[in-house]
């Protein structure tokens, strides 16, 4: 009689979805951007914008685009110019960053946010702002710190509602 030993079960193979693409906004995504933020802005963590303002500024949007073609986050980045007399390099703020529920944890807020560093460090911006009224981690794994209101564009700064209580984070470029 012979006994044969049971080898180990290989490894089980954990399927992922295919990394989202990541393209700039078109103002024909200006309905569906709304809708991917309208969650977020229920819950106060994203400033309401009609459909018009998506549409008007779509080109400062980056998208990130499932398989099926349906948009699965979104990040916009507005650029400011030198501080006056040309001190300083332009910024960058990033804005309206969001994705949606069924992908949240799947890696597509750090896909839009390399993508958002690649952009900007090919825009030779000096630094990147943003404003969370989150913990902030995805930033703070990319480098992004606490940082002060004075230190960002001052249009961007001047536009925070100080209700919402939103920490400003930043990092260089």
């Amino acid at each position: 009689m012979t006994t044969a030993t049971s080898s180990p079960a290989p490894p089980a193979r954990v399927l992922r979805a295919p990394a989202p693409s990541v393209r700039f906004g078109l103002a024909e995504d200006a309905a569906e951007l709304a809708q991917l933020s309208r969650p977020f802005v229920r819950s106060g963590a994203l400033r309401e914008r009609p459909v018009s303002l998506y549409a008007a500024q779509a080109a400062d949007f980056l998208v990130a685009v499932g398989p099926g073609g349906r948009l699965e986050g979104c990040v916009g980045l507005c650029v400011y110019p030198a501080g006056p007399a040309g001190c300083g390099a332009p910024a960058g703020v990033l804005y309206n960053f969001c994705v949606a529920g069924r992908q949240q944890g799947c890696g597509v807020g750090a896909v839009l946010l390399r993508t958002a560093l690649t952009r900007a460090r090919a825009l030779s911006l000096g630094a990147l702002f943003t404003a969370t009224t989150g913990g902030g981690r995805l930033f703070q794994r990319y480098g992004f710190t606490s940082t002060a209101a004075c230190l960002a564009p001052r249009p961007w700064a001047e536009s925070l509602d100080p209700r919402r209580n939103a920490r400003i984070l930043a990092r260089a470029v």
